[in-house]
């Protein structure tokens, strides 16, 4: 299995043969860009600096061509998430509808802080708290995505049934 290092990326065989299948259904390597940085998190979870530098490399561009693009989709991580990513929408109608509150009751619940509003990883690895621009139902406030499963109207108490279920082996 593939795995990173601090200052280097290993990337298997197989995963690089799938990557150059990738590329080569591109008229220009650089369009492949997105696609790879996908199956590079896909193995590894998060898109490191090395990550970033193997891509450029393999694309023939420059580190930044590739890290503008890391920091620009919120869909690509630039660090280790948990098992359950648990972001909570925090744009004005989910804010009004007590999104703050449920956040600050989902650290409290899994021992994060409530203060802090940056991402926060659980030190079991289970969970990633975060707080998300709109996730599209602001007629439904406050609502949650767990991984890429959906929640509206979200109370504190469904906020514990839905730790429950993703805290499953």
């Amino acid at each position: 299995m593939a795995h990173t290092e601090k200052d280097h990326i290993k990337v298997s065989a197989q995963l690089e043969s799938e990557i150059d299948g990738l590329i080569s259904h591109y008229p220009q390597k650089r369009s492949a860009s997105l696609m790879i940085l996908h199956r590079l998190q896909e193995e590894f979870g998060y898109l490191s600096q090395p990550a970033i530098e193997w891509t450029a490399m393999k694309l023939e561009l420059q580190p930044i061509n590739i890290y503008e693009l890391v920091t620009f989709y919120p869909m690509f991580r630039e660090h280790p998430v948990g098992k359950t990513v648990v972001r909570v929408c925090r744009t004005l109608s989910c804010a009004l509808g007590g999104s703050h509150q449920l956040h600050s009751h989902l650290c409290r619940k899994l021992g994060l802080n409530p203060a802090d509003k940056g991402p926060q990883n659980t030190p079991d690895g289970k969970f990633t708290i975060e707080f998300a621009e709109c996730l599209a139902s602001c007629g439904t406030p406050p609502v949650v995505m767990c991984n890429d499963d959906f929640y509206d109207n979200v109370s504190t108490d469904q906020a514990d049934k839905l730790i429950k279920k993703y805290n499953q082996p």
